[in-house]
């Protein structure tokens, strides 16, 4: 079980995900990271994750670690993130937002990074598993899909109608496979996609009818 800091403060989700409870869920994620990051070969990456990956991933991209309210890695930023609009065709928010809000502005500025038709993988705790009890008194919070479905929506993304289950139920050992739906597994991903902008269709103009021509005197 994870300690509770003296003071009675939760501690941060870094320090918890650097234990070996939280280190058997990031495992657990390594073929979902892997999978969504190289899912747009065309265009960079960008990775935002709660503590240094020891997973190496190939191809161009950016990867970031949240430190409180920052991010550190190549680049050292806050919100807004200094990156360009629509940049990356992959964007993966690996337990870097809060299940009782997105204080940052994370999910949004993820949003605004990401190319059209390029998707953003969201992985979070499940606050229905058994092995919440290993992050009891860190001040983690996590919520169910249906809210993140709606936080998604809300940032302009349209989420899949189903998430899958990560990592183990109870036991400190990761779990490679996933499941259809979170389930009791320690957390879920949840896939949106940035729609392209649909054309709006021109209505045709309606030919106006011409009047009869006076017969010639």
């Amino acid at each position: 079980m994870p300690a509770i800091s003296p003071a009675g403060q939760p501690g941060s989700a870094r320090n918890w995900f650097e234990t070996p409870a939280g280190r058997a869920i990031l495992d657990s994620e390594h073929t979902l990271v892997t999978d969504a990051l190289g899912s747009h070969p065309g265009l960079p990456w960008l990775w935002l994750t709660p503590t240094v990956p020891e997973l190496q991933v190939e191809g161009r991209g950016l990867c970031l670690v949240r430190q409180g309210d920052g991010l550190h890695g190549p680049v050292r930023c806050g919100v807004p993130l200094p990156l360009p609009s629509e940049a990356f065709g992959a964007v993966v928010l690996q337990h870097v937002v809060g299940g009782r809000g997105d204080a940052l502005g994370l999910l949004a500025e993820a949003a605004r990074v990401l190319a059209p038709g390029g998707h953003l993988w969201l992985l979070v705790l499940n606050p229905l598993t058994p092995y919440r009890w290993r992050w009891r008194g860190t001040g983690i919070a996590s919520a169910e899909p249906l809210t993140w479905r709606r936080r998604m929506r809300d940032a302009g993304l349209a989420p899949d109608a189903v998430s899958n289950g990560m990592g183990p139920s109870w036991r400190t050992e990761a779990a490679t496979e996933s499941q259809n739906g979170p389930g009791l597994r320690a957390a879920y991903a949840l896939r949106g996609q940035k729609r392209h902008l649909p054309l709006t269709p021109m209505r045709s103009r309606r030919a106006m009818p011409m009047p009869l021509a006076a017969p010639a005197a």
